[in-house]
């Protein structure tokens, strides 16, 4: 388990993280979510010791990083897919992280299989693409075969099916009985794999909860109707209080139910041909959600005078 506690960090006189505290628990997905600035990376250098807190405290299963003993073997991380020496063949690079924490050197093979580069293992870094220094890097978290593992956008620069195949590690990891703290823009992604969500914004906890927790919150939703009598139950559903949205095959309804919707044509001999209540994306309620804390805003109204 990761807990953080009350964690703050200035820079001149700028708060980056700002007495934040949430836990990352066994056995689930959580994912850690921001507008850039927000805080996200300063917040997992500081877990990992790389850059000094103000205050607060972070903590794996009851110890701080510094008191670690081989700390490899507890947490496994991916920060900057690029850190690895462009000189050095993948193998030779987990050869390396192998040799100075005492693993096997049968370990490296077995995470370079695991994430794919089992052929590439002999080409040097700086001949590999975006996506093969991502699964570089997971198989560098993934060496001392941890029981907490923090990624840092790890599918970025992946294919489809190496997003998949990331989706499905992290997966394995939480079902194994391991933390997973997985932050990343994806939302797509991260709303088919994360169990719980962080929310953070200016440095300051927004939401931290379930997924259920946070669309609940934070999530619009609506119902879909099509009714060949739909402008008499949209009368009905207004004179109830209920909002109407029409669209091209029927309408949408909020601010009222499902199930009030299908009484009111029950009661009034109206048939419908679909009832379906929606829910909004994770994307937009992330949005919503912290539109208060975006720090850098686009200007569409702008045209520049080449595009004239």
């Amino acid at each position: 388990m990761i807990v953080v506690d009350r964690l703050t960090k200035t820079y001149g006189a700028k708060k980056a993280v700002d007495d934040l505290s949430f836990t990352v628990s066994p056995g689930r997905v959580t994912g850690f979510l921001g507008p850039n600035g927000s805080g996200k990376s300063t917040t997992m250098r500081c877990m990992l010791g790389l850059d000094a807190a103000d205050s607060g405290s972070v903590t794996f299963d009851g110890k701080k990083y510094s008191e670690l003993d081989r700390p490899l073997t507890h947490i496994g991380s991916l920060l900057d897919a690029g850190d690895a020496h462009k000189g050095r063949s993948a193998r030779n690079h987990l050869r390396w992280i192998a040799a100075t924490h005492g693993f096997p050197a049968s370990r490296v093979d077995e995470v370079l299989q695991q994430v794919g580069l089992q052929d590439a293992a002999k080409t040097k870094v700086g001949k590999f693409s975006l996506g093969m220094r991502q699964r570089l890097g997971l198989a560098t978290a993934l060496l001392g075969n941890p029981q907490i593992v923090i990624l840092d956008e790890p599918a970025n620069g992946l294919d489809p099916e190496g997003i998949r195949w990331t989706r499905e590690v992290m997966r394995s990891l939480a079902d194994a009985g391991r933390s997973v703290l997985v932050s990343s823009h994806q939302l797509v992604e991260l709303s088919l794999v994360a169990d719980d969500l962080v929310v953070i914004g200016q440095g300051k906890l927004i939401s931290a909860g379930p997924i259920s927790q946070f669309m609940t919150q934070h999530a619009k939703t609506w119902v879909h109707v099509v009714s060949p009598q739909f402008e008499q139950l949209a009368a009905l559903v207004s004179a109830r209080g209920g909002q109407v949205e029409r669209t091209s095959d029927g309408g949408d309804f909020h601010g009222i139910t499902a199930m009030q919707i299908g009484e009111i044509a029950a009661a009034n001999s109206i048939v419908l041909h679909e009832l379906a209540p929606q829910t909004g994306s994770l994307e937009q309620a992330f949005l919503d959600a912290t539109d208060t804390a975006v720090e850098y805003r686009g200007d569409l109204s702008v045209t520049s005078e080449v595009a004239k």
